[in-house]
């Protein structure tokens, strides 16, 4: 596994694991499975992607999904 130590990677890490460990914490207190997944996926994610864009995309994409929330 390569890993990526550039700064937009760092803080993408950062910025989505802080929100991830939120809907984490949110969804296991409130019972929201969705919340649950999307915070657990949002902590992990980062190591497996490869650049800012898909860093930065993937991170997006999964903190609107958690907004929108189109299953309940």
């Amino acid at each position: 596994m390569d890993l990526d130590f550039s700064a937009s990677s760092l803080a993408a890490s950062f910025l989505f694991g802080v929100i991830g460990l939120f809907l984490f914490k949110k969804g296991k207190s409130e019972s929201q499975f969705d919340w649950l997944i999307i915070g657990i996926i949002l902590m992990i994610y980062p190591m497996f992607t490869k650049g800012p864009l898909s860093d930065w995309g993937i991170g997006t994409a999964l903190c609107a999904l958690a907004y929108f929330r189109p299953f309940t």
